[in-house]
């Protein structure tokens, strides 16, 4: 099961990095490039499948939906980003049965009120420390092997003080992972990286408010891994804007910054190869 790959990974104790996957040709290419656990960020595949912010819009429906057409696409690891648990107690058990069943290695859930907002924006507003202690618990019980990932985004409302207090009360709930979200310095990523027994995770997004320390430094400061949930978006956006830009500008669908991915290769990346045989043996 994919849940082992990523409790293998942390068992060893050596930092990770994990890219984040908007759609499955982003998941293709991340498993492509050697990364045998990735990240599906509640924004980016909010952004990609239905062209709207993360906002609490989207529901579990279309992020079950989402999140399972990519894990049937790549082997890897999946860790899935399930915002607040889409709604009370009984929402998060659905919730995590629904994830588990699809195959999701970990299942993140934040202590946001909701309509939650994504962790880099302003305007976020906390649950109460016992409303999230009792949706990890539930989460805990409702699970079979996933791991259960606690985030709690207190830290620009109420600072690190708060952030530590209610990172030990999901850690005695029962969560696997603790996620410190948009902590902006080096001495207090240490400090909750060094208080926990658990692993400690944390958010490099580009053009977010924590800073894109190197891997390196991550490494040294205590984190478990690192999602990097922005990165293929922003750079598949960036892509297509240079070649429509040189399409609309020079008449030409061939671009030469930053290039284009051989299209044989492609076909064969997604699957044509299997058809072609299928076609071979079957059609008439």
């Amino acid at each position: 099961m994919s849940a082992n790959i990523l409790k293998a990974k942390l068992a060893k104790g050596e930092f990770f990095p994990v890219p984040g996957v908007h759609d499955m040709i982003a998941a293709l290419m991340a498993e492509r490039a050697g990364f045998d656990v990735v990240y599906g960020s509640g924004y980016w595949t909010t952004a990609s499948g239905y062209g709207l912010p993360d906002a609490g819009i989207v529901s579990y429906t279309q992020m079950l939906d989402r999140m399972a057409t990519i894990k049937r696409t790549i082997g890897s690891a999946l860790i899935a980003d399930a915002d607040t648990g889409f709604g009370g107690l009984l929402n998060v058990h659905h919730t995590v049965k629904g994830y588990e069943q699809a195959g999701i290695a970990a299942i993140q859930i934040e202590d946001q009120e909701f309509p939650k907002k994504c962790g880099h924006t302003p305007g976020k507003r906390v649950v109460t420390t016992e409303e999230m202690v009792d949706k990890i618990k539930v989460a805990a019980e409702a699970r079979e092997d996933m791991l259960i990932i606690a985030r709690t985004d207190a830290y620009q409302s109420f600072g690190l003080d708060e952030t530590m207090r209610r990172l030990e009360a999901y850690d005695k709930a029962g969560a696997d992972i603790l996620f410190p979200e948009a902590v902006t310095t080096e001495e207090e990523m240490r400090k909750v990286c060094e208080t926990f027994g658990k692993p400690v995770m944390v958010n490099i997004a580009n053009g977010g408010v924590t800073p894109p320390y190197p891997t390196d430094v991550l490494a040294e400061l205590g984190f478990a891994f690192a999602i990097y949930p922005a990165l293929t978006s922003l750079v598949s956006a960036r892509a297509m804007e240079l070649a429509l830009n040189q399409l609309r500008d020079h008449g030409t669908g061939e671009p030469t910054e930053p290039g284009l991915f051989d299209f044989k290769e492609f076909c064969s990346l997604v699957g044509f190869e299997e058809v072609w045989a299928f076609d071979k043996k079957w059609a008439r």
